[in-house]
């Protein structure tokens, strides 16, 4: 393994790593505080993000199709197409049927992300591509870690309602050595890393412009505690 490759890895996931609290709505999950209401859309948004990122990571996979990056961003790929299989189990334990939950609008805040995505997919720089997923990847899984003990604690969801988010909140080293690896005949230079740093700083920002519309969308259940 490329040790300088492996310290950019390490140095761009702790710059765009989150500052401070987690998001509020991860924090009222965390605690029992938000209504299911805001689950049901969260599972709602995450079905076209994950339709839309999937095909995003096979175009980047394409475009790097006879280099090591192919593989890791199609190994992205399947990963989407697993979680995707996750969410109907989700969206049953927080009430509506699947007709229901596809026909809820897209929400633009969340979209926001699988657009850049999309357009990363188009026009970005698949070694920088690489170097910002990482590390919003981390930030990601935290957040689905903390959200999926909530669910068990104060929502009573069982391990199949959670499986979203459990897959989400593993450990992301595997991902991580596989980039490293894959990156390596790439050498990444000065350049790639501040390109990096700029498409990481603009996914963290639609990964909370996510968080922040969720909490804003107006719900009419009640919050629903189902503590043991």
């Amino acid at each position: 393994m490329d040790q300088r490759i492996t310290e950019q890895l390490h140095a761009i996931r702790s710059e765009l790593a989150p500052n401070g609290d987690d998001p509020a709505l991860v924090r009222a999950l965390a605690s029992g505080a938000a209504p299911l209401g805001v689950l049901a859309e969260l599972a709602a948004q995450q079905q076209r993000i994950i339709t839309s990122d999937r095909r995003s990571l096979l175009l980047l996979a394409t475009r790097c199709a006879d280099r090591p990056l192919g593989t890791w961003f199609a190994t992205l790929a399947d990963g989407e197409s697993a979680a995707l299989r996750t969410l109907p189990a989700l969206a049953a334990a927080c009430g509506p049927g699947p007709d229901e939950a596809a026909a809820r609008p897209p929400l633009p805040g969340c979209q926001a992300y699988p657009a850049y995505l999309a357009w990363l997919a188009l026009n970005g720089r698949p070694p920088a591509v690489v170097l910002a997923l990482v590390a919003n990847f981390t930030a990601w899984g935290g957040y689905c870690a903390v959200v999926a003990e909530g669910l068990r604690r104060h929502y009573g969801f069982s391990d199949e309602a959670c499986a979203f988010f459990d897959f989400f909140a593993r450990p992301a080293d595997a991902l991580e050595l596989q980039a490293a690896d894959a990156l390596a005949p790439e050498s990444p230079g000065d350049g790639d890393v501040a390109t990096a740093r700029e498409y990481g700083t603009l996914l963290q920002a639609y990964e909370q412009l996510f968080w922040e519309t969720l909490a804003a969308r107006p719900v009419t259940d009640p919050v629903t505690h189902r503590d043991h």
